[in-house]
């Protein structure tokens, strides 16, 4: 079993280019599937039959899994079976016109403009980590990047005289995309002042540092925001993706069109990006509501 899935996830590498937090998750589902199958007293993946996967997604759903959770591993295990099944190692493939468990679209969590702002009002300037700070919460707002892009961007990646930076995401697919004045104006004044007093190490190339010089992580990002939530006073969960829905329902909010939305996210399919305009659509009914007389 631990030969194929190898096998497999080297062919997601190489051939597919997917990203490593992407290959991570995959390797996890099919791990979970595996040792599934090894307490049924099966120890091949080739001899593996339609029951079999089905009794594994009802297994995840007696554990109260959500539909999302059973969508996202089937969609590993069918991805690992078409492969070996190209590679001729199994003669009918199990998970053909299997159906996929329906999804309730959740609407995403959001800020408000005056919450990111409040978020936003939070760092003490006047110190070299509140500065770094700013600048990487004026950033991830001003262009709704994922932390995970956040914390990989180079210096090389940013041009500020452009006003642009370039982001890998997911597959390794490169978009460029816009930097405001305001994000522009923190990063620079992080890379005047705070960065060379962080740096221990002349060939570093990322953006940003943690106190040991380091390349700040996404763990370290999370507590960082979680830090400034709570001084805020914002009360609602946030994570960093809170700010990437914000960006672009605020975005849709003041005029923006889908497609531009959907270029600068690095969304494949634009179905993706549509759920913003749900939330916009509340929000309309909301104002509606509050404002009309006879509403």
């Amino acid at each position: 079993m631990d030969k194929v899935l190898r096998d497999f996830i080297s062919y997601l590498s190489v051939e597919k280019g997917l990203a490593a937090n992407t290959l991570e998750a995959y390797n996890r589902d099919l791990q979970a599937f595996a040792a599934f199958l090894k307490s049924r007293g099966i120890t091949a993946f080739e001899s593996v039959k339609r029951n079999e996967i089905t009794a594994y997604l009802r297994s995840l759903q007696k554990k109260g899994r959500a539909a999302s959770t059973l969508s996202r591993n089937l969609a590993s295990i069918r991805s690992f079976y078409n492969f070996i099944f190209l590679e001729k190692r199994i003669d009918e493939n199990p998970t053909a016109d299997l159906e996929s468990p329906r999804i309730e679209k959740k609407l995403p969590r959001v800020l408000s403009t005056r919450e990111v702002e409040l978020l936003l009002e939070q760092p003490d300037c006047s110190q070299l980590g509140g500065i770094r700070d700013k600048a990487m919460l004026e950033l991830i707002y001003a262009t709704g990047i994922r932390v995970s892009e956040l914390m990989s961007l180079d210096l090389a990646d940013v041009n500020l005289d452009a006003g642009f930076l370039r982001c890998l995401g997911k597959g390794s697919k490169e978009r460029i995309i816009p930097l405001g004045s305001v994000a522009v104006r923190w990063v620079d004044e992080y890379l005047q002042k705070c960065r060379p007093k962080l740096i221990r190490y002349s060939g570093e190339k990322a953006l940003f540092l943690n106190q040991h010089g380091k390349r700040l992580t996404r763990q370290g990002f999370w507590k960082i925001l979680k830090k400034y939530a709570t001084k805020a006073g914002i009360s609602k969960e946030i994570t960093p993706h809170t700010i990437r829905h914000s960006f672009a329902t605020h975005l849709l909010e003041n005029g923006a069109d889908l497609r531009s939305v959907q270029e600068m996210l690095g969304h494949a399919d634009i179905s993706t990006t549509q759920i913003y305009t749900q939330i916009t659509k509340h929000k309309l009914r909301d104002v509606y509501e509050k404002a009309h007389p006879r509403a």
